[in-house]
């Protein structure tokens, strides 16, 4: 029998167009305990429309682990200090994950130290 999870993991994504605002948004949030864990990838190849043209730009991707109670804080945070006009903006909850790791990424975000 599988075990119940009591946390509820969250991994929220976004992305910026240098490594640099990518590395300082994730030290902001480890800081502010909005994130336990970041994840900064290096040399996405992105395409999309904006402003009626189609763009094609190397990016860099972010993925912050964070307890899912933390979702308004977090995207609140993540709007408000990225360079980005319209921040892409995705949270995602697994459906499977360690119980320990989860237990760690909610203590982390909750702690008061």
């Amino acid at each position: 029998m599988a075990e119940i999870k009591s946390t509820h993991l969250l991994i929220v994504s976004t992305s910026f167009a240098k490594l640099e605002h990518a590395q300082v948004m994730a030290r902001k949030l480890i800081q502010q305990r909005l994130a336990a864990c970041v994840q900064i990838n290096k040399g996405v190849h992105s395409v999309y429309r904006w402003d009626g043209k189609i763009c094609e730009e190397q990016e860099v991707t972010l993925l912050a682990k964070t307890d899912a109670r933390k979702w308004d804080e977090i995207s609140a945070f993540i709007k408000s200090n990225h360079p980005f006009d319209l921040p892409e903006l995705i949270g995602m909850t697994p459906a499977e994950y360690d119980l320990a790791y989860g237990q760690w990424v909610q203590a982390e975000v909750n702690s008061k130290s």
